[in-house]
C-alpha cells in the first residue's frame, strides 16, 4: 500500500482482518450471529480512528516537506536572479549564460507547481480533519449504544425501565411540579437547580470547558457545570425537572427520569424510549435514546452533516438540532426573522420550534435521595 499508516493502526487492522479470515476457514455454526459483536465493532472503530490519525500525520509531514522545499527554491531563485557582485567577476562561457537565464524561469515554474500542490495538500488536510471528527463522533455513538444495551432489562420492550435495578413505573412526562417561577418548594425535596435563564445577563454561547466547569451567578442566570451535576447524580438514575415560561405569562413544567453519564460519554443524557418519544424524538430504539452534550468546539450531536451548537447557539444535549435548546441565545423580544429565532431558547413540544422562551429553570434530583426522603 502507498498510504503511510501508523504502526498501531496497521497492527489493529491486520489483527481484525486475520480474525475474520480465520473465522471464514472454519465450518459455519448451526446458528451464526446476524450482527457483529461489540468486540469486533470496537476493533474496527479503533482501527478507523488510528487510520485517520495516521493519514492526518502523513498529510502534515508532506505539507511541512513541501513548505521547506518551497523556501529553499525561493532562496535559490533569489540568488540566481541577484548574484553577488564582485570586483573582478570571472568570465562565464556564453553557453553557461544562456543556461543561467533559463534557470530562474524553470525555478518559477517549479515554485508555481509546488504552490498548487501545497494548496491541494491543504484541501486534503481539511478533508482528513473533517473525517477525523466524524470518526470520533461515530466512536462515541458506539460507546453510547453499548451503554444503552447495558441498561436494557429482560423486559426491554416496557416503557418504564431506565436501568435493570429500577422497578418503578415511568410517570407521565407532563407531570406538573409547579409554575416556572416557584422553584423554592422543589428544593425541600432534594432538588438542585442546575440552570436558570431569565434576562439574558449571561452569555451561554461558550466552549466545552466552560460548560464542564460552570459559569454565571447562582442568584441570577447560571449553568452549574456538567462535572458538578455528574458528581451530584453519580451513577444513579435521577429525575430532571424543566420549567418553562413564555412571553404571555404561561408556564409549563415537565419532569422525567434520566441518567447522566460521565465525561467519557460526553456527559450523555440517557432517556427511556417512552420519554424520548414524548419529547418528539424519532427513530428511538427500545433501549431508549442517548444524547451526548455538544458545544461549538466539541461536536457530539447526532447529526453527521452539521454542528448543532455552532449552527444554533450554546451547548446542549442536541439530537438533530430541532427538539430543544434551553441554552440558546436570549432574546428580549421575539425576532421577526425565522433564521434568527431558531438560535433562541426553545422547547418544540410546548411552544414550537421557532418560539424563543422568556425564562427557563432546570433542576435535578437523584432517585435514591428522593426514595429515601
Amino acid at each position: 500500500m502507498r498510504c503511510a499508516l501508523t504502526t498501531g493502526a496497521a497492527l489493529v487492522l491486520c489483527a481484525a482482518t486475520a480474525g475474520l479470515l480465520s473465522a471464514q476457514g472454519h465450518p459455519a455454526p448451526p446458528e451464526s450471529p446476524r450482527f457483529a459483536s461489540w468486540d469486533e465493532m470496537n476493533v474496527l472503530a479503533h482501527g478507523l480512528l488510528q487510520l485517520g490519525h495516521g493519514l492526518r500525520e502523513h498529510v502534515e509531514r508532506t505539507r511541512g516537506h513541501l513548505g521547506a522545499l518551497e523556501q529553499r527554491l525561493s532562496a535559490c531563485g533569489t540568488a540566481c536572479q541577484n548574484p553577488g557582485a564582485s570586483a573582478a567577476p570571472p568570465r562565464v562561457p556564453e553557453s553557461s549564460v544562456a543556461g543561467g537565464e533559463a534557470a530562474p524561469e524553470a525555478l518559477r515554474s517549479l515554485q508555481t507547481q509546488l504552490k498548487a500542490q501545497n494548496s491541494r495538500i491543504e484541501q486534503l488536510f481539511q478533508k482528513v480533519a473533517q473525517q477525523q471528527r466524524h470518526l470520533e463522533k461515530q466512536h462515541l455513538r458506539i460507546q453510547n449504544l453499548q451503554s444503552q444495551v447495558g441498561l436494557l432489562a429482560p423486559t426491554h420492550l416496557s416503557n418504564g425501565v431506565a436501568k435493570p435495578a429500577r422497578k418503578k413505573r415511568l410517570p407521565k412526562v407532563a407531570q406538573l411540579v409547579g409554575p416556572a417561577h416557584n422553584a423554592s418548594r422543589l428544593h425541600n425535596g432534594g432538588w438542585t437547580v442546575i440552570q436558570r435563564r431569565q434576562d439574558g445577563s449571561v452569555d451561554f454561547d461558550r466552549p466545552w470547558e466552560a460548560y464542564k466547569a460552570g459559569f454565571g451567578d447562582p442568584q441570577g442566570e447560571f449553568w452549574l457545570g456538567l462535572e458538578k451535576v455528574h458528581r451530584i447524580t453519580g451513577d444513579r438514575s435521577s429525575r430532571l425537572a424543566v420549567q418553562l415560561q413564555d412571553w404571555d405569562g404561561n408556564a409549563e413544567s415537565l419532569q422525567f427520569p434520566v441518567h447522566l453519564g460521565g465525561e467519557d460519554t460526553a456527559y450523555s443524557l440517557q432517556l427511556t424510549a417512552h420519554v424520548a418519544s414524548k419529547l418528539g424524538a424519532t427513530m428511538v430504539t427500545p433501549g431508549g435514546l442517548s444524547l451526548p452534550f455538544s458545544t461549538r468546539d466539541k461536536d457530539h450531536d447526532l447529526r453527521g452533516d452539521k454542528n448543532c451548537a455552532k449552527s444554533l447557539s450554546g451547548g446542549w444535549w442536541f439530537g438533530t438540532c430541532s427538539h430543544s435548546n434551553l441554552n440558546g441565545q436570549y432574546f428580549r423580544s421575539i425576532p421577526r426573522q425565522r433564521q434568527q429565532r431558531k438560535k433562541g431558547i426553545f422547547w418544540k413540544t410546548w411552544r414550537g420550534r421557532y418560539y424563543p422562551l422568556q425564562a427557563t429553570t432546570m433542576l435535578i434530583q437523584p432517585t435514591v435521595s428522593a426514595a429515601a426522603s
